[in-house]
Formats: C-alpha cells, sequence, structure tokens
C-alpha cells in the first residue's frame, strides 16, 4: 500500500543548486525559519504528486556528515531523528569526484537515497561524459540528470524519489557498500555485529560502527543516549581497534577511512566518466595515467611481479644457506645420541622423517618472507587496486570483473582466504566460477616447489624468468577457465561494481612487517603441525616393511668393485718409476681404503676414529723399509695436494710437485678413484631404492607409475605428489625423504643435486605446472565446500583440476621430448 506522506530531505554540497532544486519542487508552497537553538536558517516546503503529500526539507549545505561544521551536525541528525523517507543529493556534475563525497556518507547511513546529477549542461560544456547507467548500477542508486535554473528533470526526478520513498527498505538493500579493505572491514563487521543486540537495523548498525572508528564525539553520544549507555565494552573494542588501524597504517581511522571513500569515488569515477578532475588526486591520477594505461598498464604489472620474484630469488639465497646449514648442524648433532653405525628406528624418523621433511620445507621460509614482504608493500602502496583494474579490462571479456581478481590476488599467498574472499561478490555464479578457478593462482605453499625445483634445473639468469612464466601460466589459466565455466555451466550478466582506486600512500614499516609476519607466520605453523604430521607418516610409509633379503647381493658387488679398483692400482707404478709388478702402492691405498671405509662408524671426537688413522698411519710407516717409499711419500703427498687444488685452495701449490707424480696423481684421481666412488654410490643408490620399493610408499608408487609416465614422473614423484594433497609443502618435505633414508654421510648431496643427477630440466619444469595445476590442497577442498555450501562443487574442483593437469602436463612433456 502506497503511503500517502513522505518526509524528503535535499541535501547537497554549498553551491549545488540545492536551494534552485527547492525552490523547482515546492514554488510557493514553502516558509523559513530556524532549526532549534541556532540560528541556522530551516526552509521546508509541501508539494503534491498523483495525490501523495510530500514535506520537503532543504538540508543546509554540507560537504561530508563528519560532525565538524553545525550545519554538518544539523543535516546528519536530521536525517537520523526525522524518519526521512528518502534522501536526494544534488550533485553537482562538473565537480564529481568531490560532491559524491556526501553521497557515499548517505550510504553508509542506509537511508533511501536518489542522486541529481544537477549542472549536467556544465559538465557536458567541459567535455565530462557520464555513463549514468553505469554510475547508477555501481552505487546501487538511481541517478537523474538534472538543469535545475531551467526546470530540465526536475518532475522526473521527483517522480523517481516517490517511487524510492514508497520502497525504502528494498531501495537501500539494492545499495553498495564500501568495502574498506582487509585492515578495516573485518573491524567495521565486529562492531557492527557487537551494536546489532542495542540498536534498531543492521545498516544503522554499520554507519554507527563507522563513527566508532572515526571517533565521532556526536555519535558517539548519540548511540549511548538510545542504547542507554550500555556500551562500555564496545567502546574499549572501539579505541583499541582505532590504536590498532593507526600503528599499521600510518594515518588515523577517519583518514584512511576517507581515502578509502575517494578510493571508492575514484574507481566509479573511471568506470563510468571519460574525465574526472579532483585536487585531491592529482598526483595519484598522474600516476595512474602511466599505471594504469590500456597500453603500458598489463606490461608494467608484469614487469613489477617479475622485479618481485628477482627479489624472491636474490635476496633469499644467503639466509636460506644458513638454514640449511643450521639444519645440517641439527642432524649432526641429534645424530651423536646414538652409535655411529646405529640403525636406530627414533633416529632414523627424528634425522630423515622430522628434519629431512620440516626441515625442507623450512627452509624456504625466506623465500616466502620476502614474496609476502613484497606483496605487502604493492598492496599497502595502493598499487594492487590498480592492478585489479588493469585486470578489469581483460576480466570484464570472460564475465568477470576486476573484484573477482582481488580473491586472485589475496590466492598468491593463500587460496583458503582467497575462497573467503569471494563473499564480496554479488552473485552466487561470480562466487563459484571465482573459487573454482582460484587455486590456478600459486599460492605460498607451491613457492618452496619452486625454489627447489628452479635452481636444481636452471641457471642463476633463467631462475626469475621461470618463476615469473610458471605464475603467468596460473593467471591465465584461471582466466581461461572462468571464460568457459561463464560461457558454460555459469551463464548470466556480469554484475557492474565500483573498483576502488584509493589515493597512493607510503606503506609504514610497522604495517608491512604485521601483514609479512602474519602470513609467514601461518606457514611455519603449517610446517610445525600439518606438515609435521604428514612427515611422520610418509617416513613410516617409506621405511616400513624394511626389507632384509635383497634381489641382489649388494657386498658381492661392492667388494667385486673394490676389486677392479685394486686391479688398476699397478698402473701408476710407471709413472712413480716402481717397479711393475711392486705392490707398494697398493697396500698404502688399500690401508687408505680400509681406514675410509671404517671412520664412518665413529664419530670424529671419538678415539676410535683416531684410531683408524693411527693404524693406517702404521702400515705406511711400516713400509719405510722398502727402497722405493720415497717415491710412495711424493704420491701420498701430491696426492693430498691435488685434492685440496681441486678444492680451490692454493693454486701455486701444484707448481711445487715433479710433474711425472702430478701427472700420477691426476689420473688416479680420475681414472681410478672417481669410477670407484661412482659405482660404489650407484651401488648403495640401488639398495637404497630396492628398500624403498618394497616399502608401502614404494608400492603405491609402483602401482601409479604407469599414469605418470606419460608426464614424465617416477614412482618417486608419484608418492610426493600424493602427499602434496594434503598440503603442497609436502612435495618437498616427501622428496627430502625419499633421497635422505639411508643417507648416513655428512658429505651426503643437497636434494637439489640429487634431483639434477636423476631427472632433466623439462621434468623439472613439468613437476612446476603439474602442481600448480592439480587439486588445490584438502583446506582449500574443505574450504571451497563451505563456501559453496556443497560437496558436489568441491569434488568438481578436485578432480577438473587434477584432469587439467594431467592433459596439459603430459603434453608438455610428450612435445617438449621431441623439441629438446
Amino acid at each position: 500500500m502506497n503511503k500517502p506522506h513522505l518526509t524528503i530531505a535535499l541535501a547537497g554540497n554549498p553551491n549545488s543548486g540545492k536551494t534552485t532544486i527547492f525552490n523547482a519542487i515546492t514554488g510557493s508552497r514553502q516558509h523559513v525559519g530556524n532549526y532549534p537553538g541556532v540560528t541556522v536558517e530551516k526552509k521546508e516546503g509541501t508539494a503534491i504528486l498523483k495525490g501523495i503529500n510530500l514535506r520537503v526539507v532543504d538540508l543546509p549545505g554540507t560537504y561530508s556528515l563528519t560532525a565538524y561544521s553545525i550545519e554538518e551536525i544539523i543535516a546528519r541528525n536530521f536525517i537520523m531523528d526525522q524518519n526521512v523517507d528518502v534522501v536526494i543529493d544534488i550533485i553537482d556534475s562538473s565537480n564529481l569526484e568531490r560532491n559524491l563525497y556526501l553521497a557515499t556518507q548517505l550510504l553508509e547511513f542506509g537511508v533511501p537515497l536518489v542522486l541529481a546529477f544537477n549542472m549536467s549542461d556544465i559538465a557536458e560544456a567541459r567535455g565530462y561524459n557520464i555513463d549514468d547507467k553505469k554510475l547508477s548500477a555501481l552505487l546501487g542508486v538511481p541517478i537523474i540528470h538534472t538543469i535545475a535554473h531551467k526546470g530540465i528533470g526536475i518532475q522526473n526526478l521527483l517522480a523517481t524519489a516517490v517511487k524510492i520513498g514508497q520502497d525504502g527498505t528494498q531501495a537501500v538493500t539494492n545499495q553498495r557498500q564500501i568495502d574498506y579493505g582487509r585492515e578495516i572491514e573485518p573491524h567495521v563487521q565486529e562492531l557492527t555485529e557487537m551494536l546489532t543486540d542495542n540498536h534498531r537495523t543492521a545498516q544503522q548498525n554499520r554507519w554507527y560502527a563507522i563513527k566508532l572508528l572515526e571517533n565521532d564525539s556526536e555519535a558517539i553520544k548519540h548511540l549511548q543516549k538510545i542504547t542507554n549507555n550500555k556500551l562500555e565494552n564496545i567502546l574499549d573494542k572501539a579505541e583499541k581497534t582505532r590504536q590498532h588501524i593507526e600503528g599499521i597504517c600510518g594515518d588515523s581511522p577517519e583518514i584512511v577511512l576517507a581515502d578509502r571513500r575517494y578510493g571508492f569515488i575514484s574507481g566509479a569515477c573511471t568506470e563510468a566518466v571519460t574525465q574526472s578532475v579532483e585536487a585531491r588526486h592529482i598526483l595519484s591520477d598522474q600516476i595512474d595515467l602511466v599505471l594504469t594505461n590500456r597500453i603500458l598498464g598489463l606490461p608494467l604489472f608484469a614487469l613489477l611481479m617479475y622485479l618481485v620474484f628477482q627479489l624472491t630469488f636474490t635476496l633469499a639465497e644467503p639466509p636460506m644457506n644458513w638454514i640449511e646449514h643450521g639444519f645440517a648442524w641439527l642432524s649432526q648433532e641429534i645424530t651423536t645420541w646414538w652409535p655411529k653405525d646405529s640403525e636406530s628406528a627414533l633416529k632414523s624418523l627424528l634425522i630423515d622423517g622430522v628434519i629431512g621433511g620440516v626441515g625442507g620445507v623450512i627452509v624456504f621460509l625466506p623465500n616466502i618472507v620476502l614474496l609476502f614482504l613484497s606483496i605487502a608493500v604493492l598492496e599497502d602502496s595502493g598499487y594492487m587496486a590498480r592492478a585489479a583494474f588493469i585486470m578489469d579490462r581483460l576480466m570484464h571479456k570472460i564475465g568477470l570483473h576486476g573484484k573477482s581478481f582481488i580473491p586472485m590476488l589475496i590466492g598468491f599467498g593463500c587460496s583458503v582466504p582467497g575462497i573467503l574472499a569471494t563473499r564480496t561478490l554479488e552473485t552466487h555464479r561470480d562466487r563459484l566460477t571465482t573459487m573454482l578457478v582460484l587455486p590456478l593462482i600459486s599460492c605460498g605453499a607451491r613457492l618452496p616447489i619452486y625454489a627447489l625445483i628452479i635452481p636444481a634445473f636452471f641457471p642463476n639468469q633463467w631462475r626469475a624468468p621461470m618463476l615469473w612464466i610458471i605464475y603467468t601460466i596460473g593467471i591465465v589459466l584461471a582466466i581461461i577457465c572462468a571464460k568457459l565455466l561463464r560461457s558454460t555451466l555459469f551463464r548470466g550478466e556480469t554484475i557492474p561494481f565500483v573498483m576502488e582506486l584509493p589515493p597512493y600512500r607510503l606503506p609504514t614499516v610497522k604495517g608491512l612487517l604485521i601483514h609479512m609476519w602474519d602470513r609467514s607466520w601461518l606457514y611455519l605453523r603449517k610446517a610445525g603441525t600439518i606438515i609435521l604430521g604428514i612427515s611422520i607418516i610418509l617416513w613410516f610409509l617409506t621405511t616400513f616393511p624394511n626389507k632384509t633379503q635383497f634381489d641382489q647381493d649388494y657386498f658381492s658387488l661392492r667388494e667385486q668393485a673394490l676389486a677392479d679398483y685394486y686391479a688398476k692400482i699397478p698402473a701408476l707404478n710407471a709413472y712413480l718409476g716402481l717397479k711393475e709388478d711392486s705392490d707398494l702402492l697398493t697396500q698404502a691405498l688399500q690401508t687408505e681404503m680400509n681406514m675410509s671405509n671404517k671412520q664412518p662408524e665413529y664419530y670424529e671426537d671419538k678415539s676410535n676414529f683416531a684410531d683408524t688413522e693411527g693404524h693406517k698411519n702404521a702400515v705406511v710407516d711400516n713400509l719405510k723399509q722398502f727402497p722405493d717409499y720415497q717415491a710412495l711419500a711424493e704420491f701420498l703427498n701430491a696426492l693430498d695436494t691435488v685434492i685440496a687444488i681441486n678444492r680451490e685452495l692454493e693454486q701455486n701449490e701444484a707448481q711445487k710437485i715433479d710433474p711425472k707424480i702430478h701427472a700420477a696423481a691426476l689420473h688416479y684421481l680420475e681414472n681410478i678413484k672417481k669410477p670407484l666412488d661412482e659405482r660404489l654410490l650407484q651401488i648403495e643408490r640401488f639398495k637404497q631404492t630396492e628398500k624403498l620399493t618394497y616399502s608401502v610408499v614404494g608400492r603405491i608408487g609402483q602401482g601409479i607409475e604407469p599414469v605418470l609416465r606419460p608426464m614424465g614422473f617416477d614412482w618417486r614423484i608419484g608418492t610426493a605428489l600424493i602427499g602434496a594433497m594434503a598440503a603442497k609443502e609436502v612435495f618437498v618435505a616427501q622428496m627430502g625423504i625419499v633421497y635422505s633414508v639411508g643417507e648416513t654421510n655428512k658429505e651426503s648431496e643437497s636434494l637439489r643435486e640429487r634431483l639434477r643427477e636423476n631427472y632433466t630440466p623439462l621434468i623439472g619444469f613439468c613437476i612446476m605446472l603439474f602442481c600448480l595445476i592439480a587439486s588445490p590442497c584438502m583446506a582449500t577442498i574443505a574450504t571451497t565446500r563451505r563456501e559453496s555450501n556443497s560437496w558436489k562443487w568441491a569434488i568438481f574442483q578436485f578432480c577438473s583440476l587434477t584432469l587439467l593437469a594431467y592433459i596439459l602436463t603430459v603434453a608438455v612433456f610428450q612435445i617438449g621430448r621431441l623439441v629438446i
């Protein structure tokens, strides 16, 4: 049923033409007085439209609803206390951004609103082209163009105001709210919820929550009055929140909120107005002329991301080495708790399972910290909002908009909060589309995989480009898949929205550190909980059942390798001037070999370790009785010198060695000792591989290996991929466990070196590609199920992404194998 009476309030900036419109609506049916207790003029009038009596109030001209002046307080209190049915905000179309600031505060208040774009003829004469339909959709309020002094648009404005006033609840529901960003919006929502039981509507609660953050004394007094002073906990919470925001943002919440409003306005005008001027944004606009340029925007965004990845690798390398050496030291210290030759399961669990797994993940913490720090700089400076705007042009073409890119940007840190951020999207199909493709954006959990693979297979100059390529592939695939989903499962029109472009700000050190630490701590916490648990499970599955009967006699193979080694030694006699059948050198080197085989059974600081060297020296001393001992001694000394030279020690020492003896040492190291070392290492690895294939993990890996082979993967990679289903970082942990089980030498090669020995750069790239695209972690799947309220979409996400990863990885490997 239509209301027979409506109260209409006219609001607007001074000199916006508000009084002219008031006169055009009310004519002679108006009277002028003063507001009670003040000298501010109060104008009221009446009008009748289609039998509906209209009370029209011309509020004092104000630039905002903040309680700075008596005019602002009067205008705000009238709207709050007088049950206004609809507010008409008169906008100077030729000065749009400044005038829309008041409109944003009216939107916050939740009052039925109509915007009168007055002086539209002047705006048009100044070259402004306003797409009022788009801007109306972005703000969620009707816009009527008027030229007040000519009476143009007045009747249409009045009719629209009456229509809105008749169904004010629906009008408020249609209005767009400003999202104040992840530093402020959660606090606004928290205070809103705290106020819910003390005030009338949720919309007013939100407005009061904002006023509490702005420390608006007049609003707080009004709130205390209507809640009977039941605000102690809320006021205390608001004060702590204000301090928190100021500490992070470097400005008072009032200034930060104002910036967000201007960002909201600037984004709306960028979308719907071809020209916009605002003195406040001159510097930002000049920067945006370059950074959001249609031609330069995307290349500059790509360049910035490349620089971020270059920084991530370059600066992270030294601290990564420190952490790696730290875990190596820790592993060595824990090893001393048992006898050197102990095969204790607990020792293996701690060294291979916990340190090999969790430590292998934590070593990449510097990469994570630097990536999150870089992203925090881009976010806090205001650039990330521009990145979303740049992508908006592309996203519109696939049926989404830049607002969908914001959860994807969050997804660079973690997919779970990225999916939660899809709640800000207006339609269910937009939310589903975004959350289904969001795991294609490389999250922080995948970075350890890239940080392991890229340095293992690619030289320094290619590391940042490879990381940039893999991240770009994820973004491109997300866009393509979103287009496919919007063209098939989720057809429908794209809902417009305001792309917020806040002014550029200098990030605060405290804010950057908090953002960096929050995200890095999540990574560390996962390493200490989920990954620790999974590493222990994977260690158990990798270790048991323990094989004791082997398919090959590895002892005999080792003995045969040593026999072949000793058989080659007499060939050195000619170099040293020894008799052809002399076994003097063989005895010395055999003693050296026996010591090398015995010493690993003891710790260096134990007497048994020194005893083995003493025994070797005693045997060598016994050889002094032979007349050719001097040649032998020179050879052994030369051997130590050449080994030191190969370790990049004093190079000029080579000049002091007899050329023949030097040649003998080189021949021994390259043609006799090196083949033995490689053969013994191969025998040991064959033995460890046989043990692993006998374990639970080995059997699972061998079972799925035929499916993995087309991608170039073996069973080891397959088992790591299974672990990565729980958390992506586990891939690194599992590869560390697989390649560290059975390793007892403190000089064991690093995981990267082991990967380089067993796989090619093409396979390394395919590992990264599959981990990028394949099924997200279980936490992401669970979040998708919760946010979509359906297991159907969570299972669809898991299966479709895994299938896509398999198809693309097979294609890349098979084509790459032909080309490379």
